[in-house]
Formats: C-alpha cells, sequence, structure tokens
C-alpha cells in the first residue's frame, strides 16, 4: 500500500486522463436537455458532443454517449467500455484534439453544471461485508457472545434494498420518522428518529444483465460490473432497532441511499487492485478466491480494491475507513447474489456495507464511533453522537493509480432537514 503524500491532491491529480469517471449533468441554458459527461479536473466534458466532434467512435458506440442517461453504456458490455473509454482518453491527451474541444466550449466549470442520478437503479441491495465493523456492532449488542454470527465467515450477507430512494449526492436528507422503542419502555412510540447514523460505503453499478435461473460466477464480475462509487447509507438506528427482528433492516434503512454523481470504470482502478484479508474459513466452491493473484493483470477474482475513504462531518474529518480491509469482496458478493439464479438487471447496485477498519479514526458510522451513543464525538460542530439536523456529511475517496498517481472517487454529500 503506497504512503499518502504530505501534499493535498488538486482536482486535476485526482480527476486526470487515467480516471475519467462518468456523470450525467445539465447546463442553465438547456436544463431540460441530461447530457453525459466525464469529469476532467474540475470540469466537466460533454462526452458525446466531442466523440461526435473528433469522429472517434463508429456511429452505434458514439450513440452511447449521447443518451440521457448511462443505461445504454451500461448494457453495452464490457468491449464496447474499453473502446469508449480509450476513444475519451485519446480526445483529453492529444493536445490537437484537447484544442478543438476547448474552441467548441464543450468544457464546462464543475461549479456551473447540476448533476443528476447518472443510471437508472433498477435494484438495490446492501450487504454486510466488514469484518470489522461487523465486529464492532456484535460487541455492542452481543457484548457476553461472540461478536460475529455463525454464517458470517461462511457468506456474504445482505438484505434487499429500496431503489426509489437511492439519490444523487447533495440532495438533501430528510429526516425519517417511525416506530421505535426507547429503553425500559413496554410499548413503542412513534416519531422522529433520534439517532439518524452515516454508514460510509462503496457501491457497483451492474452493466449487462444475466438471465433468470443462471448464476454469475466470481471470474464473470469484470463482464457484468461496470464500475463503482461512493455510497452513503443513512440509518434511523433506533428505528432499526425495533423493527429488524427477525427480517432485517426495512424501513430504518429505506428512507434515502445517497450515491456520487460520479461512477468510476472498473478499467481506472487496475492499479487499486489489492489481496483480500486472509481467510479464516473454507469457502464454499463458488464463493472461494483463494486461488486468485491481486498482481495478475488477468481476471482471476481472488482481490479486492485499495480505496482511501475520508468522512467528513460539517468539514471536520472524523473517520477514514480503509476499503482494502474488508473481507468479502464484490467478485464474491455478486457470485452470491446471484447463487439462487436471481437475475442481474443494467442498472442494479449493490453496495459492500459499512467499510471499517481497525483503528479508532477508520470506523465508518457514528454507531461504531461513539460506542452506540455513550462516548461523544467533538470538533468545531460541538458534540456529537448522531446526526442532527442541519449536519452535512461528505465522503471523498482515492485509489493508487499509474505511476504513483491518484485516481478520486466523486464525492457524496448529504445535509440532514427536518422530519416533516
Amino acid at each position: 500500500m503506497s504512503e499518502a503524500s504530505t501534499t493535498e491532491p488538486t482536482a486535476d491529480d485526482l480527476f486526470g486522463p487515467d480516471n475519467l469517471p462518468y456523470g450525467v449533468y445539465t447546463t442553465p441554458d438547456a436544463p431540460e436537455r441530461p447530457r453525459i459527461g466525464v469529469r476532467l479536473g474540475d470540469r466537466v466534458l460533454d462526452a458525446g458532443a466531442a466523440i461526435r466532434l473528433l469522429n472517434l467512435l463508429e456511429a452505434p458506440e458514439a450513440a452511447l454517449l449521447t443518451a440521457p442517461s448511462l443505461d445504454p453504456l451500461l448494457a453495452a458490455g464490457r468491449p464496447a467500455w474499453s473502446r469508449v473509454r480509450a476513444a475519451l482518453r485519446t480526445a483529453v491527451t492529444d493536445p490537437d484534439r484537447t484544442a478543438r474541444i476547448e474552441e467548441a466550449g464543450l468544457l464546462h466549470p464543475l461549479t456551473g453544471v447540476t448533476m443528476h442520478l447518472p443510471f437508472t437503479v433498477a435494484d438495490y441491495v446492501d450487504f454486510y461485508s466488514s469484518e470489522h465493523h461487523a465486529s464492532n456492532v456484535g460487541r455492542l449488542f452481543r457484548p457476553d457472545g461472540d461478536p460475529l454470527t455463525p454464517n458470517w465467515k461462511h457468506l456474504p450477507i445482505g438484505y434487499h434494498g429500496r431503489a426509489g430512494t437511492v439519490v444523487v449526492s447533495g440532495t438533501p436528507v430528510v429526516r425519517p420518522s417511525g416506530q421505535r422503542r426507547p429503553p425500559g419502555a413496554e410499548e413503542p412510540l412513534f416519531g422522529p428518529s433520534g439517532r439518524l447514523d452515516i454508514e460510509a460505503e462503496v457501491g457497483f453499478v451492474v452493466g449487462v444483465p444475466s438471465r433468470l435461473g443462471e448464476t454469475v460466477p466470481m471470474s464473470g464480475f469484470r463482464d457484468h460490473v461496470f464500475g463503482l462509487c461512493l455510497l452513503n447509507d443513512w440509518s434511523a438506528r433506533d428505528v432499526q432497532a425495533w423493527e429488524y427482528v427477525p427480517l432485517g433492516p426495512f424501513l430504518g434503512k429505506s428512507f434515502a441511499t445517497s450515491v456520487a454523481a460520479w461512477i468510476t470504470p472498473l478499467e481506472a482502478l487496475e492499479e487499486a487492485r489489492t489481496a483480500p484479508p486472509e481467510r479464516t474459513h473454507p469457502l464454499l466452491p463458488y464463493l472461494d478466491d483463494t486461488a486468485g493473484d491481486a498482481s495478475s493483470p488477468g481476471d482471476g477474482p481472488g482481490y479486492g480494491y485499495d480505496l482511501r475513504i475520508t468522512v467528513r462531518l460539517n468539514g471536520e474529518t472524523i473517520a477514514e475507513p480503509p476499503f482494502s480491509a474488508m473481507y468479502w469482496t464484490a467478485a464474491q458478493q455478486l457470485a452470491h447474489l446471484t447463487v439462487n439464479g436471481a437475475s442481474l438487471r443494467t442498472g442494479d447496485l449493490y453496495a459492500s456495507g459499512t467499510v471499517s477498519g481497525p483503528e479508532p479514526h477508520q470506523l465508518g458510522c457514528l454507531l461504531e464511533l461513539t460506542r452506540n451513543g455513550r462516548d461523544p464525538i467533538g470538533g468545531g460542530f460541538g458534540k456529537r453522537t448522531f446526526l442532527e439536523d442541519g449536519d452535512e456529511v461528505t465522503l471523498t475517496a482515492w485509489a493508487p493509480g499509474p505511476g504513483g498517481a491518484r485516481i478520486g472517487l466523486g464525492e457524496v454529500t448529504g445535509r440532514i432537514e427536518p422530519a416533516r
């Protein structure tokens, strides 16, 4: 794992030609016309117009970039993803072509555009794949028992969420109301959640669908998954605690899930591949990734991603969770998601679960950071156990790139509004 630079990276450092994440934006003069863009530094390139101007793709693939969302590009498959990405890299690295793009006015300041949810979310599944997070939670709620449930080391635990409440970064998060039973009370109460939390996660975006009844092996991960993004799975802990027995999360999770406006293609993260933690229990064949080689250029499934996440509350850093510590990988999650024959659809989104590391400053939610509200955290924002109205949470991240460069992930921000 490379060491972080002592110099704060700029937008040009994080979003250079080796990155080129995809998003959907509108401009003030054409708010009714969403366009696909790629981020270059602190600007947005009109991807479709640039490719047409420079004639860098055949018509069918050029058309993928003129759609109002990423949906057609997601469905086009890995060979098309590679050709489109190669054409865009050519457009932004060749000086003559870049000059033509500038002259045509196809680069917009990021601050002058409105970003939108970049794809249609078909289904949403959230996993629970950090051993550190699961162990911390287990110790909080089962202090006299095993922190991990008996199944945890044998399969990636997950739940099916609500696709319709996945929102793009910057969308306000309204404090949810629901039933909760305060400690010592015999009957539940109804009202706004008093224990609103964050969960720093990474989401994976499915491009190519699969057939109902067929499984997707770990080796199919890169053929089906287009890219990834940062994700905040907002959680009402008091609502969740009362409702989750015996079927799991429901209203405590389904009110909002925030995703970045930018989807980073997997091809941009080749240098960020890393070996997952050592497997401590034998895995069934469909999940066994112990034969994989994280340093291999091939498509073996035995790797995770080295993503360095930062969580800020009202502008102050409160945690730095390392994604490389996740026990279950995205390839294993995809294999488990489909092992019963459940089909994938273009636009399916599945999330890693809360990312936490072994150190106190690496915990990805307030539940862990405050020990379930027992030990408040403090800063210029005052004291916090859980989120207050007006609080703003921002997730950022970067990954190692070619030649010591950094690949930035688009941020996820949400501000808490009072219950309605």
